[in-house]
């Protein structure tokens, strides 16, 4: 009995002495020249085989018996640094890297070399800014939402368009953030440009599918944005000339190895330029401006604050030459975020934030003694928390919280007839809180399985002011019900498991697998295809439920050339419910609450992906295909029968190089093709009390002609003998370089007459012929 006793004392304590044994290598992983963390950045510990990588701040943390070791630090586009290293206790280590110079300009990812076969995620890339800025580009402004446009599953909107779809989503499924807000409307120029400056980001990932569990509230796909630090060490400015906007950066320490603070901004200019030119311009014009800022301070050796803002407005104004007729429609998006970094131990990290974001879209009219103005937008203020634990058995546990409180506004009419005004009471604005807790883990118990699991809660309230109506089989009002200002009109919510595998058959190659269900809240509604500044947002109410997915996917990965060459291969399959179209017949107006108009529906989407990305050397690029379906079914719809969705594409190729001929000439290429996108035409005309009438095909029957593309770019940079602080270069690019005339829309016209018969033609129109363009970039 005492030696029994003995034995089960040993086996339970024995665990606490093997982990007692151990240390923590812990720290952060930055830019030697610059200070900036590095995201995604790998330590190595090798005789004990033990890796990591640094979070969202660089920080990271490693447990390893006591002993000596060669630690690796690495970042794609840095060269490795290899430390001798004594961890007879645990250790705290900062690691500043150096951009490799035979690296500059070509790295195309982030991380670590063999993140591709050695992670668990699916569906993942990262792209490194200087990398996208290479490629040739629409007037020669970056745009990061047309790059990621180029991998496979990711469709664009349409020519020239920055909004996107990823696996069969609609663009209201993509979680477009920056800095930890969510940016509602991505485009600027009615689409054509992303709101996204490039000389002020530092960073953006793309997840297509399996999203880990830490994301939450959209169905698609995340695009996460991080904006630059700022310069802890020199100040420094950069921007660029280019034919239709120019733009400026600032950064640089406010203390120095203290904080840092980064500044930029950009406007077109298409209008100041032509008004001398024209009177009728005078009061007539189009143009866009943003601003970054980012700045943040170390409060100790374990606290930090980052304050970061964007804000963006498009403006649009019209006067006759008369002046009795004016038009001016602002529209865009304003987002402040504050975080704190704590580092409550080696193993223990945490990130509280507070976010406010606000998108807002207006439309004035005024003719004579007459004015009226239409609005809409939503607006957020958010709260969460994350924390980051490394255990001492190499368990990396994510868990948080978030709270979000929304105001919605879909339809908002005022006006004014002579001194008479017009304001009605608009009962269409809408309250809702969103919230969610997470936790997941990953965690690699052998060499060949890796495991992210997580498991997610999401609520959802919609509150008052509020009146709930409800409907006899016809469609007619019978009874309705009010709610008060905060009352708690109706809730959703339910669990989001995630899990994604990865099986690695050698060091070359592994296969994963990815299941997840997630919930989105939020709809965006629209009549056409883009995210348009006169689609809606809307909120889960009464009458509209939240969307709901089921997605399976699985990939074979594999590396070849030392990690220079990269394939992979997936396929995937996902169901959508609840998704939401205007009814048959639906007209705007601002009279009706809009989800009075709305059915809903559900979707289903699959394909393959093929990608091939080559990441090292002076010939950099991929090659990605994609194969897809994407099909919706609503009872209300199309007679109940199951039709194609505008963006179901079925094949779509993207070809990209770039290569460094020497160090003053960089050249870059890019052809894309896709299937066209299907569409409703009319097929036969009829007279009704000698009117002419249409009777319309089925929903998206027919198919517009297929999309294709080449553009090419040169960057010539200057190498003076003598190093100077001022350095340049030149951009040149040709967009649609064989002058494709692609189509943006068809339309119907006819013409004559019942005596003399009728003319039916469909016409084609394009807007985006070769477009040559040419940008100065500078840098001191």
């Amino acid at each position: 009995m005492r030696s029994a006793l003995i034995v089960v004392v040993v086996f339970i304590l024995m665990p606490c002495v093997l982990l007692a044994q151990k240390v923590t290598l812990s720290g952060y992983v930055r830019d030697g020249s610059t200070g900036e963390s590095l995201i995604a950045a790998t330590i190595y510990i090798k005789e004990a085989a033990q890796g990591a990588s640094t979070n969202n701040y660089g920080f990271y943390s490693v447990s390893v018996p006591a002993g000596k070791y060669t630690v690796i630090y690495s970042y794609v586009g840095y060269s490795p640094l290899a430390l001798e290293m004594d961890l007879s206790t645990s250790l705290t280590h900062n690691a500043d890297l150096s951009p490799s110079t035979t690296m500059k300009e070509v790295k195309i990812t982030s991380g670590r070399k063999d993140a591709n076969v050695k992670n668990a995620e699916m569906g993942t890339v990262s792209l490194s800014i200087g990398r996208i800025k290479t490629l040739p580009v629409l007037f020669g402004e970056v745009d990061i939402l047309k790059t990621l446009q180029l991998l496979p599953g990711v469709q664009s909107a349409g020519e020239g368009n920055s909004g996107f779809y990823v696996r069969g989503g609609g663009p209201d499924q993509n979680l477009v953030l920056l800095d930890d807000a969510v940016v509602y409307n991505t485009g600027h120029l009615f689409g054509f440009f992303s709101v996204f400056n490039g000389d002020a980001i530092k960073d953006v990932t793309l997840i297509k599918g399996g999203a880990p569990a830490n994301y939450g509230g959209r169905l698609s796909s995340v695009v996460d944005v991080s904006m630059k630090e700022g310069n802890l060490k020199e100040y420094h400015a950069e921007g660029g000339i280019g034919l239709i906007a120019s733009r400026l950066t600032l950064e640089g320490p406010i203390k120095k190895e203290r904080g840092s603070f980064m500044v930029s901004g950009r406007r077109t200019y298409i209008d100041v330029l032509a008004r001398p030119f024209s009177e009728r311009l005078q009061n007539t014009g189009y143009y866009f401006y943003d601003a970054n800022l980012k700045a943040n301070y170390k409060l100790g050796e374990k606290d930090r604050l980052y304050l970061s803002g964007y804000t963006g407005v498009d403006k649009f104004k019209f006067q006759n030459s008369r002046g009795t007729f004016k038009a001016d429609i602002p529209w865009g998006n304003n987002t402040a975020t504050l975080r704190w970094n704590h580092q409550f131990n080696d193993r223990l990290f945490a990130n509280t934030t507070l976010v406010y974001n606000d998108y807002n879209f207006a439309s004035n009219f005024s003719q004579n003694n007459f004015s009226v103005k239409l609005a809409s937008g939503i607006r957020d203020y958010n709260a969460k928390t994350d924390f980051d634990y490394y255990s001492p058995t190499n368990h990396h546990l994510k868990m948080g919280a978030v709270y979000t409180n929304h105001t919605f506004i879909p339809n908002q009419i005022s006006g004014t007839v002579d001194t008479i005004t017009l304001e009605p009471e608009n009962a269409y604005i809408k309250h809702a809180h969103e919230a969610g807790a997470y936790i997941l883990d990953e965690w690699e118990p052998t060499n060949w399985l890796k495991i992210n699991a997580g498991i997610r809660y999401s609520w959802f309230g919609q509150t008052g002011p509020y009146t709930a109506f409800k409907f006899d089989g016809a469609g007619n009002i019978t009874d309705s019900t009010k709610y008060g200002k905060g009352d708690i009109v109706k809730t959703y919510g339910g669990w989001e498991p995630r899990l994604n595998l990865r099986f690695a058959l050698n060091e070359a190659s592994s296969i994963k697998t990815s299941v997840s269900q997630t919930y989105q809240y939020l709809h965006l509604v629209t009549n056409n295809g883009s995210t348009l500044p006169t689609d809606i947002w809307a909120p889960s109410t009464y009458l509209i439920r939240p969307q709901k997915a089921h997605q399976f996917s699985a990939g074979y990965f594999r590396n070849f050339l030392d990690n220079q060459l990269e394939a992979s291969v997936e396929v995937y399959y996902k169901d959508m419910y609840n998704q939401l179209q205007y009814r048959e017949g639906y007209t705007p107006n601002t009279i009706r609450d809009p989800e009075l108009d709305y059915v809903m529906g559900k979707g289903t989407a699959y394909g393959a992906e093929f990608f091939v990305n080559k990441t090292k050397g002076k010939f950099t690029g991929w090659l990605g295909y994609t194969l897809a379906w994407t099909y919706q079914t609503f009872e209300k719809l199309n007679n109940g029968e199951r039709f194609p969705l505008k963006y179901d594409r079925r094949h779509d190729i993207s070809v990209v190089g770039t290569y460094k001929f020497s160090n003053k000439w960089t050249f870059s290429s890019v052809f894309v093709f896709g299937s066209g996108n299907a569409i409703t035409l009319p097929t036969a005309y009829y007279f009704i009390d000698g009117q002419l009438v249409q009777l319309f095909s089925k929903v998206n029957a027919y198919r517009i002609p297929s999309y294709h593309r080449l553009d090419l770019s040169a960057t010539y940079t200057p190498q003076p003998k003598k190093k100077r602080r001022w350095e340049s270069s030149w951009a040149f690019s040709v967009y649609n370089a064989y002058n494709r005339k692609n189509p943006y829309f068809l339309y119907v016209d006819n013409s004559g007459n019942v005596a003399n018969g009728i003319k039916v033609a469909v016409y084609q129109v394009y807007i985006l012929p070769i477009v040559p363009a040419v940008t100065y970039n500078f840098k001191f």
